[in-house]
């Protein structure tokens, strides 16, 4: 018989798990406005449809993502409020999905990176305890099983094309794998939730997330990058310069019109 968690247990429970899926929210949130600005500007037209298709699904796992922390904390926020209304400084996103792009390669490497890890994880949710987050993570597994095959098939394309796409890959990915530690990184939040049965252990998920990456890289002739750092910070509000930027354009609109409805 399944013991059911009640009263102040419970309420614990749940705001960690507001946090974790704030985390992931912001995630999506971030790398789709990163996406949209390739819209009108990717190599050919399919990359436009593609990367703002990508960019769609990655919204809507936001809008998932971001509703559930705000009933799951019990403030009733709504997504559009963890959008449009925090500072830089409470956005809690990985680092990775947050620096600039610099060229289409760079894009390209850090699809590589993020869609790996967002299909593992999600994989893995679909057994939480927790019944919405379980839900979600069906779902959003199939779509970003796409987006991973975008990434590998763009990472195989530059890495056997000409010197110059080859040389720019190696550069993105050099560019971005500083970053990619903090996808697994165990804190205190991801122990409990771990121990509670409602998110997966990083551990297991890096270890296949390195293997299932050296083998894309190995298909495109590329090597696995080595960083002598790793860049930390994000998830407790520390950012890139450039984070400051991207969330205010990201915020003009509603800004400019504030209670304004489309």
């Amino acid at each position: 018989m399944t013991e059911t968690v009640t009263g102040p247990a419970r309420q614990g429970t749940d705001a960690a798990l507001a946090r974790y899926a704030v985390r992931l929210g912001d995630d999506a949130l971030v790398l789709a406005q990163q996406l949209c600005g390739w819209i009108t500007r990717a190599p050919a037209i399919e990359e436009d449809l593609a990367l703002s298709n990508i960019a769609l699904d990655l919204v809507g796992h936001a809008r998932t993502l971001l509703a559930l922390g705000g009933r799951l904390d019990g403030t009733g926020r709504t997504e559009d409020d963890f959008a449009f209304l925090r500072t830089e400084r409470e956005f809690t996103n990985a680092l990775l999905v947050e620096i600039p792009d610099g060229d289409f390669a760079g894009t390209v490497a850090r699809q590589l990176a993020y869609t790996h890890h967002a299909v593992l994880l999600y994989e893995a949710l679909a057994a939480s305890t927790d019944p919405e987050l379980a839900a979600f993570a069906v779902r959003a597994a199939k779509e970003v099983a796409y987006h991973r095959r975008h990434a590998d098939d763009w990472v195989v394309r530059l890495g056997l094309g000409t010197a110059e796409s080859a040389r720019r890959m190696r550069d993105g990915l050099e560019r971005v794998w500083p970053c990619t530690a903090e996808l697994f990184e165990e804190d205190a939040l991801v122990r409990g939730l771990t121990a509670a049965g409602a998110v997966p252990a990083p551990g297991p998920l890096r270890e296949r997330w390195h293997e299932e990456v050296a083998a894309v890289l190995e298909r495109a002739g590329l090597p696995l990058p080595a960083p002598k750092w790793h860049a930390t910070g994000g998830r407790d509000g520390l950012h890139t310069e450039a984070f400051g930027p991207l969330v205010a354009e990201l915020q003009s609109v509603h800004r400019q019109f504030p209670g304004g409805t489309w």
